[in-house]
């Protein structure tokens, strides 16, 4: 009884000091993972700050933010360490004792920053323990919790327990537990509000990811500087026939400019550049496509294909697997490189490329991939691999395609790229669609759903 009624009295204090604390305009945006590839949250700082107000970036510094995060004044960047080498004893055991300590790490980390209005959450990953500690620390702080649902925790859980793994039930319950101690909720889809609502009767306002100012179709010339920076370091943007007709043009794989005049024009003949952004998690569809004789096969009979550039980004655990399957495959009309990117450089090269590619799969079917959102920002058209709502992003065969399988992906490669010496064919009229269907970029979006919630600056 005096253990309860002791802690009945501490929750009482914490939410006294809720009710009368203040923030004086400060946020604090949390994310319990990489900083670096986290850019909705990035894009949350950056509105804030362009608000005036006073943001507390909190996660781990693992990959550099963008630049626009490390120049503003008003984002301070709040590092928390991330957990290594508690390799001891039970996988359960690890478990929990990795979430303990992340939970006394955060809360000692929220605890030391400077008193917020609002402390916004990426929900995942991990929602635990990030949820309850980010509870904890707004009753402390007096601040009001808003939680950025992406995806779910347990459903990604579920793809290495299985759904009905005690893990996975625990880490049901507690999402829906500790969901609805928010004060708002923000989700990335409206199939994921409605499943918010009917499962776990939160209520969230659907604020769809849009893409940065940045993410724009690239000018030729900045086109030519980025394939000249890279021919440097990666062969299939070195040109591959050297006999220019103007010895004094400099060229690359996908243009020339001419150093009389400084015009740049594209190459004749030049290579189709594919771009995939990925995880590293599964890329089985894309090599399948890529390894597979039928492009090579298509081009030797005759049919007008152009070589193929394809460009996989990303960092990810199986990177060097498929690094090893990928240096084994040998062709004459595809080359495959997985550069490593500047920040500034990854916008650009969206914005030079041919076609994307996205093989995001959501564990919830729930979620949908903010590569395409970039990649459509560029006016890049996309092959995606379908999952449950992916119908809300990319409209099939108005701004890209959707495939099932590499089969059907290969298909759409070859249909997509036979037009590809023209100004005709699905490929110029989806980017065509892009060009003129505008839409909200970030910042309006934000300002219309996510500023009225924080109210006037105070």
């Amino acid at each position: 009884p005096a253990v309860t009624g002791a802690v009945v009295a501490l929750l009482f204090l914490l939410l006294w000091r809720r009710r009368w604390a203040g923030g004086a305009g400060r946020v604090c945006v949390a994310v319990l993972g990489d900083l670096g590839r986290s850019p909705r949250m990035q894009y949350h700082a950056l509105a804030l700050a362009r608000h005036g107000r006073e943001v507390a970036l909190l996660g781990y510094l693992q990959t550099r933010p963008h630049p626009d995060v490390l120049r503003s004044e008003n984002i301070r960047l709040v590092p928390v360490a991330e957990l290594r080498g508690l390799r001891v004893g039970p996988k359960l055991f690890q478990y929990v004792l990795k979430v303990l300590v992340q939970s006394v790490q955060l809360l000692y980390t929220l605890l030391r920053i400077d008193q917020p209005s609002y402390i916004l959450l990426q929900q995942n990953p991990p929602g635990l323990p990030s949820i309850a500690v980010a509870w904890v620390a707004g009753l402390w702080w007096g601040s009001k919790l808003i939680i950025d649902w992406h995806n779910y925790g347990y459903t990604i859980m579920s793809l290495s327990h299985g759904r009905n793994h005690p893990l996975v039930l625990i880490a049901k319950w507690y999402e829906r537990l500790f969901g609805r101690l928010s004060d708002y909720n923000l989700c990335v889809t409206d199939a994921m509000k409605k499943d918010l609502w009917v499962n776990f009767k939160i209520k969230a306002v659907t604020l769809y990811d849009k893409p940065a100012s940045y993410f724009k179709e690239t000018p030729l010339d900045l086109q030519h500087n980025l394939y000249m920076k890279l021919a440097k370091d990666y062969e299939p943007f070195k040109p591959r026939y050297y006999r220019a007709v103007n010895p004094s043009a400099n060229r690359s794989a996908f243009t020339e400019r001419d150093g009389k005049s400084g015009n740049v024009v594209k190459t004749r003949g030049r290579p189709a550049l594919l771009i995939s952004s990925t995880s590293w998690t599964d890329l089985s569809a894309l090599t399948s496509v890529l390894s597979s004789p039928d492009y090579e096969r298509f081009i030797k009979e005759g049919a007008e294909l152009p070589a193929l550039v394809c460009v996989i980004t990303g960092k990810g655990p199986l990177k060097d697997y498929y690094n090893g399957l990928i240096q084994n495959l040998h062709f004459k009309h595809i080359q495959i490189c997985t550069p490593w990117l500047e920040a500034e450089d990854y916008p650009l090269l969206l914005g030079s490329a041919d076609l994307g590619v996205c093989l995001h799969k959501s564990s919830s079917g729930l979620d949908l991939p903010m590569k395409v959102v970039d990649m459509f920002g560029c006016c890049l058209p996309v092959c995606a691999i379908h999952f449950e709502c992916l119908h809300e992003l990319v409209k099939h065969n108005e701004n890209g395609l959707i495939f099932r399988d590499s089969k059907e992906l290969a298909e759409q490669l070859k249909m997509l790229f036979l037009d590809f010496a023209t100004l005709e064919g699905k490929l110029h009229s989806f980017r065509e669609n892009l060009r003129a269907c505008w839409q909200l970029r970030w910042d309006q979006s934000w300002d219309q759903i996510v500023l009225p919630l924080l109210g006037n600056k105070e």
